[in-house]
């Protein structure tokens, strides 16, 4: 039998050479080499960017934190001595400076928590609005609290400075003294007893231990 002839008989019945397969298969390995190369060429510059970009930051980060721990500890400790030498203002306006009185005396002890009341608005950090506040009255009341330091505070005592109380409808009254000044505290009552004071004074120092001026500062 003739080779030449049998030859396009093989091919018809699906036999071929391993010729074809070798250069098929190079080809594609070579194609699967080139996109993998190109693939690594792409991938890997973002990453470098990344972990430098937070190799980068961690240490900003840790300073951070670092500084706002110090703050936090400066926050506390400002806070502590705040809360414990409140020198509230002498401002007496109506029967409720009697409560005032009452609660500053012996009896309450009120020196034991740092509340030492004084006579000029220059050594003061809280006012004690006790009575009520008349509008012929409010121009001074802003005026000592104008003269007071920062940072302070205010605590209203009673009905009449709350809102008015009985005189809520007089013309004469001023209807809240948180009209004229921004009150912290109100304590309730007509009169409030000199417990009852000695709660809101209390309840001003968990609101002066709760606040952050330093770390606001530091954010800013």
């Amino acid at each position: 039998m003739n080779p030449e002839a049998a030859a396009p008989r093989l091919a018809l019945s699906g036999s071929f050479s391993t010729r074809p397969i070798s250069v098929l298969a190079i080809q594609l390995r070579s194609l699967r080499n080139n996109s993998k190369n190109e693939n690594t060429s792409t991938s890997l510059v973002p990453v470098r960017e990344k972990s430098t970009a937070v190799a980068a930051a961690k240490p900003s980060a840790a300073a951070s934190s670092k500084g706002e721990y110090i703050v936090t500890k400066l926050d506390d400790l400002v806070s502590w001595g705040r809360t414990t030498s409140m020198w509230p203002m002498t401002f007496g306006l109506a029967c409720c400076a009697v409560e005032m009185m009452h609660f500053a005396a012996p009896r309450y002890d009120m020196d034991r928590f740092g509340v030492v009341f004084r006579a000029s608005p220059r050594q003061s950090d809280v006012m004690i609005v006790a009575g009520t506040l008349t509008n012929k009255m409010a121009p001074a009341l802003r005026k000592v609290y104008d003269q007071m330091a920062e940072p302070r505070y205010v605590i209203s005592m009673g009905s009449c400075a709350n809102g008015g109380g009985y005189y809520h409808y007089s013309y004469a009254v001023v209807r809240g003294c948180d009209r004229i000044v921004p009150v912290d505290i109100y304590v309730p009552g007509c009169p409030p007893t000199a417990e009852a004071l000695l709660y809101g004074v209390l309840q001003l120092k968990k609101k002066i231990k709760r606040e952050k001026r330093i770390k606001i500062w530091y954010r800013k």
